[in-house]
């Protein structure tokens, strides 16, 4: 037979009281959490639930819808062409022959008694603000990650992207008066008082492509030449020109035209009236591609994120956000603009992405 052994009142409450001593020493090796800590364990919690979110996300989107959403935004450079292609092409119910009364846009260019119409010059202009319209529409879905199901773009520099509202950099980018003011000014200047080539007034043909890309190439020439010498004549003369435009260390889309009027007129205005003058055989759907094609990449290379065709773009030595950033950040090199071969000739291009490393992400 076994003896079965209770326990007495005496051992019971020893039993008790061990408990309590080993339950006291656990808790003294394993505190209570303080309200930092529980927040941060809380934080922690959620992130793995927000990686989770995008996780799962990420398994629910189609590996091609993935891969080609961020393209969609490349569809914004043959926008920016919108209002020439549409009133030229020959597919268009929209001709500007079948628009306009021909006794608009008919000029003999070499009678010193006939005014320039104003047509040509209106519409240039209204190019270049469809262009603008569309830039910064697809900015807007960019930066937003309305382009990358939510996630936000990664920013060019490693210190992140500069905080701004909407609505302010918008005014700010439309509303400065070295900027979109000075070149209608110019171009109404120069257009109205004949002093283009003739055959900028014409209205025969087409976008004329070849002339298109040398104006392109020939005034970020003349631009690269004017910014090394705004960098170099003198402190003095930097100082009222290019050093207000330099205060942007880490730019945004919305600080390519924040300056001065000198710095406008001597790297915009003089190179444009200079290519003008060199390729005289442009007609008027030419300089109007040719315009809007250059103030919106002149925008859009002030991106505080880099785009998605970014790489292929630096591979034919096109200028990108990244590029331009390192001039931003460093002043003496990528003095170019829409081109890289200016500084690789001279020897003053460093790419973003190998040059400084804490400076810049990887997807710079």
């Amino acid at each position: 037979k076994r003896k079965t052994v209770l326990p007495t009142k005496r051992t019971a409450m020893s039993t008790m009281a061990m408990s309590s001593a080993i339950g006291l020493k656990d808790t003294a090796a394993s505190p209570v959490p303080s309200d930092t800590d529980s927040s941060s364990y809380n934080g922690d919690e959620n992130h793995d639930k927000r990686d989770s979110e995008e996780s799962n996300d990420s398994e629910l989107t189609p590996p091609f819808l993935s891969q080609t959403l961020p393209w969609i935004g490349s569809l914004v450079w043959p926008l920016l062409l919108t209002l020439p292609l549409v009133l030229t092409s020959p597919l268009s119910p929209t001709s500007y022959s079948l628009v306009f009364p021909k006794s608009w846009y008919t000029y003999d260019a070499t009678s010193t008694e006939e005014r320039p119409k104003p047509l040509g010059l209106c519409l240039g202009i209204t190019a270049v603000a469809i262009g603008q319209v569309f830039v910064l529409i697809y900015f807007y879905l960019f930066k937003h990650g309305y382009l990358s199901r939510g996630i936000t773009p990664t920013s060019i520099q490693t210190k992140g992207a500069p905080s701004y509202e909407w609505n302010e950099g918008v005014l700010t980018h439309l509303a400065q008066p070295e900027g979109f003011v000075l070149l209608a000014l110019y171009l109404s200047g120069t257009w109205l008082f004949h002093l283009m080539p003739a055959s900028y007034y014409s209205f025969e043909g087409g976008i004329q492509w070849k002339e298109t890309l040398l104006c392109l190439v020939l005034q970020d020439g003349f631009q690269f030449i004017a910014h090394r010498l705004e960098h170099v004549i003198s402190p003095a003369f930097y100082q009222k020109s290019h050093k207000p435009h330099h205060r942007f260390t880490n730019p945004r889309l919305f600080d390519a035209f924040n300056g001065s009027v000198t710095d406008t007129i001597c790297m915009i205005l003089i190179p444009l009236f200079i290519t003008a003058n060199i390729v005289r055989t442009c007609n008027v759907w030419t300089y109007m591609a040719f315009g809007s094609l250059y103030a919106n990449w002149l925008t859009l290379i002030h991106s505080e994120y880099a785009f998605p065709w970014d790489d292929i773009f630096r591979r034919f030595g096109m200028g990108t956000p990244g590029d331009h950033h390192v001039h931003h950040k460093f002043f003496k090199y990528n003095y170019g603009h829409l081109f890289l071969w200016f500084d690789q000739i001279c020897g003053t291009y460093r790419d973003p992405r190998e040059f400084s490393k804490r400076a810049f992400n990887d997807t710079a």
